[in-house]
């Protein structure tokens, strides 16, 4: 049956009227919702990430860092906007301000506002820095200077379907908060550190290139890490500085005399940090050190080390990841340290020191198929290579520098030019470095975080039919889809 011909419309003029103004009532009571969500979530701020290896996401020990931060820092970012990692750069310093408001950013594009690069550079002194891309830490004038391109590791990679053999940089790691992290300790502590490198007995030369000899890689990462480093010469009436924070002795092969070695055994009286390397190339193989570790509950061999089943290099080196449950080598586990003819150091059976307070842990051993040089008769069994000794506070003794602490290696060489970048040697190196510095906030998490890429490869006919669906099947199905509704509707 069809309806009368004078029936009245299906939507009278109220009708619409009213539809009209809930319709607006509802899209300004959902801008309330968002605006007053928003207000709350500025008060309240949380971020959740979905994968523990975010690049953004801080770790706890920089979080409990900046727990502790309560001077004003502000952070000057130079940066070419079209950088790939600017994003990641500035990202990642808002977690800084977020974690703690004392922290402020501010961002300059040099090549775009010429103007205020050249003030912030007349104002930090850096007129002829040729790098652009700069992060500026500034704490009540302290300023520490963090190069941006510094801030990635590349490796080389082979172009694929190149007619020649054509490389190409690639980035593998962003080491963003590694490099924040310590620039921040460094502007907010006013008192600066300070390492001395032992000279006079035939040690490795900190400011020397040669691959064996030299450590001007490991001095480096003293200097990445914002400590000074200085010669000493205990020789006749010089003394361990008292600004010495951290006294290296890299692997001395001619002996220390006994007025040398008294200073030294003092020092770690009075709360000193040492880092001792030794080596079996020693003439003879005792440096003299020995009887000062000896005191400190460490017990050094005579022959060097032997393992040929974890050998590369004709049964001369040997590589291990036998790490103990240490902070100093706790964040080393899946990698190994590779040392060269190494001497082992353990801890003292025979008479072990009364101390009560005197710590004494092996932290890193062989595998289970070495034996000393000395007895190749000898059943093969794991040598410990490496100790950490700690002294808390002795009653009746105040020290300045707290108590003391000693890491002791049995390989000198394994942190040399060309051996630092072996297996984890260099990581080995920082951790022990912080440790020995009580810099727990660096100790884990900060390493550097590997950058994931995604490629997608395709043959010339796939990338012209994935051009003629987004340049024209989309549009067009979109297209499509209205006029079949304009034509449903028309009817």
């Amino acid at each position: 049956m069809s309806p009368p011909r004078n029936s009245p419309p299906s939507f009278s003029a109220q009708r619409r009227w009213d539809s009209m103004l809930n319709a607006v009532i509802g899209v300004f009571a959902v801008l309330a919702l968002v605006v007053m969500a928003n207000y709350l979530a500025q008060r309240h701020f949380q971020r959740w990430f979905p994968s523990k290896r975010a690049a953004l996401q801080l770790s706890p020990q920089t979080l409990g860092l900046l727990r502790t931060l309560t001077n004003q820092v502000a952070v000057t970012v130079v940066y070419d906007r079209e950088d790939p990692f600017f994003s990641t750069v500035t990202g990642l310093l808002k977690e800084y301000h977020q974690a703690n408001p004392h922290i402020t950013l501010r961002e300059v594009d040099y090549l775009r506002d010429v103007g205020a690069a050249q003030q912030i550079f007349t104002d930090y002194q850096l007129i002829g820095v040729t790098n652009k891309n700069l992060i500026l830490f500034d704490c009540e004038g302290r300023v520490k200077r963090v190069d941006g391109n510094q801030l990635v590791q590349y490796t080389l990679e082979l172009v694929p379907n190149s007619t020649e053999r054509e490389f190409r940089r690639q980035p593998v790691a962003f080491r963003g908060e590694q490099m924040f992290s310590l620039a921040l300790l460094a502007v907010a502590n006013p008192k600066s550190l300070h390492a001395y490198f032992l000279t006079g007995h035939d040690e490795h030369d900190p400011d020397s290139g040669d691959d064996v000899q030299g450590y001007l890689k490991f001095t480096s990462l003293l200097q990445q890490g914002y400590i000074q480093t200085s010669l000493l010469s205990l020789a006749g009436t010089n003394r361990v500085p008292e600004d010495c924070n951290l006294l290296i002795i890299a692997g001395p092969r001619r002996p220390i005399p006994i007025e040398e070695r008294e200073k030294i055994a003092d020092y770690l009286t009075h709360g000193g940090r040492l880092l001792a390397l030794l080596n079996s190339y020693a003439t003879p193989r005792l440096c003299g050190l020995e009887e000062v570790l000896t005191e400190w509950g460490v017990e050094v061999s005579f022959a060097p080390v032997v393992d040929p089943a974890n050998s590369t290099i004709s049964g001369y080196d040997l590589k291990t990841s036998g790490f103990s449950a240490h902070p100093v080598v706790s964040s080393l586990v899946g990698s190994a340290l590779h040392f060269i003819r190494p001497r082992s150091v353990g801890k003292r059976t025979a008479n072990p020191p009364v101390a009560d307070t005197l710590a004494v842990e092996e932290i890193v051993r062989s595998g289970a198929t070495a034996r000393l040089g000395s007895e190749l008769t000898a059943a093969a069994r794991s040598l410990p290579l490496a100790v950490a000794v700690e002294q808390g506070a002795v009653r009746g003794v105040v020290t300045e520098r707290g108590g003391t602490r000693l890491i002791v290696t049995g390989d000198s060489m394994f942190l040399g030019n060309q051996m630092i970048e072996s297996a984890g040697n260099r990581d080995f190196a920082v951790a022990a470095i912080n440790w020995l510095l009580d810099r727990s906030q660096l100790l884990h998490g900060l390493g550097p975080r590997p950058v994931t890429q995604f490629r997608l490869t395709l043959s010339r006919s796939e990338l012209r039919a994935l051009q003629w669906l987004l340049l024209a099947g989309l549009p067009g199905g979109v297209l499509l889809c209205g006029g079949l509704v304009w034509l449903r509707r028309r009817r």
